[in-house]
């Protein structure tokens, strides 16, 4: 296990952490939470042996694999699979090792480099490479690209996605979501919960949290307070702490005024002297109980806009793409057909490249349609918060010529009150206050900048707002104040982001972007979730099938000229595309209807078996994730016998276990559901 006893850790004249003591059990998976600056990346400094403590001992297993995710940015022209195969240094190590003895001739060495081969999983390493790389949203095409050719995103996903491939026992992962789209996090999500090893964990994103973690760590005041279960857990324990400690607190300051009060009335008396005496050093005896000392939380809101146009856009018959600069059109989304009403709160649903960013940037005025129409309400105002916003921000200029020069090319329309000292007031209720207003911006943190870009957003009293990804940068507590500001505000607001907490609190209804439309989404994140899953898991077949079809074809050179024309395969086309092009081959509608009846039906029979087995595991999974919540809330309960705790560990691990396998079956019957309907349609 992990040790850390009376370690001490400073970062300059700051004391980080003051004679701190705490283990990790081999297994855990550590939610490590606190404040920004509370020293979180330090403590993952000392494990991964950057930094040294200060005072103190600390102790890590010598025999332990460590893996994390590197955060320079990769420079190569390797293949993004090769890139990651190569996060797995044992195999790398035997592969060399097995040259050095090909090229010696050392038969015996030869043979045996082989078997470590096998043992270390060389036969499936490249698949295994594959599927992490898909899953965390890349396409199959893209899997052979040289790793520059990608953004910087999505190379830190390459990054992520190397530290996963690399075997190991302790996984420390720091902020692994920043990069990532709702699809390949929900991917993540899933095989983290399946990683045997000892995980800790720095992340923002509660629901990421309360989904891998089973133990939360928190760094306060220079101490780490251990809570067992995840974060929500942790949340309710520690209002129940606080709780206690105000009240433990109030108690203990009456006693002492009641101690006070008999001393300062008796001491001077020679019959009560030594009563009084007894009392003082009862007083001085007394270990005093600290008072609650609230951490100011950061609260903004949006002000009232100046109208509310009804319906604030109408979305008719429009596509939506770009135009390189030779004028060919990229059309990613065709025939949409939505409108946007006063007070709407919509969530904007899709995997990674489906068009969600090019829909809100046309919304945005970004982007031009490229055919059918957008209309706008009377005085329509859009607050827009682009995944890029932070990047337009001037790093010489500070927050206050921010401001000075938005008012100014606001004009007119800027808000009443524009005066240099209006401003300064307004950046210091996003706590931007004293010196803060004239810091560079270059030199500010990410949520630093994306608070200041939430500033100038909420000052313009904006009726429509469109948020792509405003959460990457933001801690716990701000993406608690925007949460808060969004169910206030009384305009529109069109979401788009990775984060569940945010998207369950604020928003109603759901739009789904895939396949090149876009439609309303009739279910909850819950099932959206589980159709990512189904997604991500068909996207690693394709790859392994395409695979082995690339393995077993021979090449043949075809004669010139020769176009070939294959059909596209039934698994890759969309089921309403293929229902259509069975039904338009009746020409008589009264055929077609009896045609579409006699597929329905027989799909019904077909599947009958397995939606009645589904519908079981549905009753069934809500039972076990109920013991399972009563088991941990038994493990996280103090004064616990040592043969409790095991026994309820049993159990704890037990349910876990028939949860995972129900939820894979769940998939897999909802697979074969999905292929019946395909072949029946």
């Amino acid at each position: 296990m992990i040790s850390l006893k009376n370690i001490t850790l400073r970062r300059g004249t700051k004391v980080l952490l003051d004679q701190v003591s705490t283990t990790i059990n081999p297994g855990e998976s550590v939610g490590l939470v606190g404040r920004n600056g509370a020293g979180k990346s330090s403590l993952f400094a000392l494990l991964n042996g950057s930094i040294s403590e200060d005072g103190g001992d600390f102790f890590i297993p010598p025999q332990w694999r460590m893996a994390q995710v590197a955060q320079h940015m990769p420079e190569t022209d390797e293949s993004a699979t090769r890139f990651v195969l190569d996060g797995d240094t044992r195999l790398a190590e035997l592969n060399a090792r097995l040259a050095a003895a090909e090229a010696s001739g050392d038969g015996m060495e030869i043979a045996q480099a082989h078997v470590d081969l096998a043992d270390a999983g060389a036969h499936d390493a490249e698949s295994r490479a594959q599927a992490l790389i898909l899953g965390l949203g890349f396409k199959v095409s893209e899997l052979d690209q040289p790793v520059n050719s990608f953004s910087g995103g999505w190379r830190m996903r390459l990054q992520l996605a190397r530290a996963l491939m690399a075997p190991s026992d302790l996984l420390l992962l720091d902020e692994p979501t920043n990069h990532l789209d709702l699809d390949a996090l929900v991917w993540l999500e899933a095989w983290l919960k399946r990683y045997s090893g000892t995980m800790i964990v720095i992340s923002h994103d509660r629901e990421f949290l309360d989904a891998i973690t089973n133990v939360t760590l928190q760094i306060q005041g220079g101490q780490i307070h251990r809570y067992g279960g995840n974060y929500s857990r942790f949340e309710e324990l520690r209002a129940q702490q606080l709780e206690l400690q105000a009240a433990s607190f109030a108690k203990q300051q009456e006693k002492m005024a009641h101690l006070q009060k008999f001393i300062d009335r008796f001491k001077a008396k020679a019959s009560k002297a030594k009563q009084a005496q007894s009392r003082v050093k009862q007083l001085e005896r007394m270990e005093k109980i600290g008072p609650v000392l609230a951490e100011a939380e950061f609260t903004f809101e949006f002000k009232e806009p100046a109208n509310l146009p009804n319906p604030m856009l109408a979305i008719t018959d429009a596509s939506f793409g770009y135009e390189d600069e030779a004028g060919h059109q990229t059309t990613i989304l065709r025939g949409v057909n939505r409108s946007v009403l006063a007070g709407q709160r919509i969530g904007i649903l899709g995997a990674n490249g489906q068009g969600k960013s090019t829909l809100v940037k046309t919304i945005a005025r970004e982007m031009k349609t490229l055919a059918g129409t957008v209309t706008e309400g009377k005085g329509l105002n859009i607050g827009y918060f682009a995944q890029q916003e932070l990047d337009v921000l001037r790093p010489g200029e500070n927050p206050l010529e921010h401001m000075i020069r938005l008012a100014k090319e606001l004009g007119a329309a800027a808000p009443a009150a524009s005066r240099e000292q209006d401003l300064r007031n307004w950046l210091g209720t996003f706590n931007f206050s004293g010196d803060m207003v004239k810091q560079s911006v270059g030199s500010m943190s990410g949520g630093e900048k994306a608070r200041l870009v939430l500033a100038m957003i909420v000052w313009q009293r904006p009726n429509l707002l469109l948020l792509d990804e405003p959460t990457n940068h933001l801690d716990l507590a701000t993406r608690e104040a925007l949460a808060m500001a969004l169910n206030d505000f009384d305009g529109t607001v069109m979401l788009v982001s990775h984060d569940r907490h945010l998207l369950r609190a604020v928003c109603e209804d759901f739009w789904m972007v895939g396949r090149g439309v876009v439609g309303p989404f009739d279910g909850d994140l819950d099932d959206y979730q589980r159709y990512l899953l189904e997604e991500s898991k068909r996207l690693r077949e394709e790859a392994r099938n395409a695979e082995q079809q690339a393995a077993s074809t021979p090449a043949v050179q075809a004669p010139e000229g020769f176009k070939p024309n294959t059909p596209e395969p039934a698994a890759k086309k969309a089921p309403d595309a293929l229902k259509t092009e069975t039904l338009t081959e009746a020409a008589d509608p009264r055929e077609a209807r009896r045609l579409a009846a006699a597929a329905r039906q027989q799909l019904a029979e077909k599947t009958k078996p397995y939606r009645k087995e589904l519908e079981q595991i549905d009753r069934t999974l809500p039972q076990l994730n109920a013991q399972r919540s009563a088991l941990e809330e038994k493990l996280a309960t103090p004064g616990l016998s040592g043969g409790d705790i095991v026994e309820a560990g049993k159990q704890l691990s037990a349910v876990n276990a028939e949860i995972d396998q129900l939820e894979e079956r769940w998939l897999e019957l909802s697979e074969h559901i999905e292929a019946l309907s395909i072949e029946t349609c």
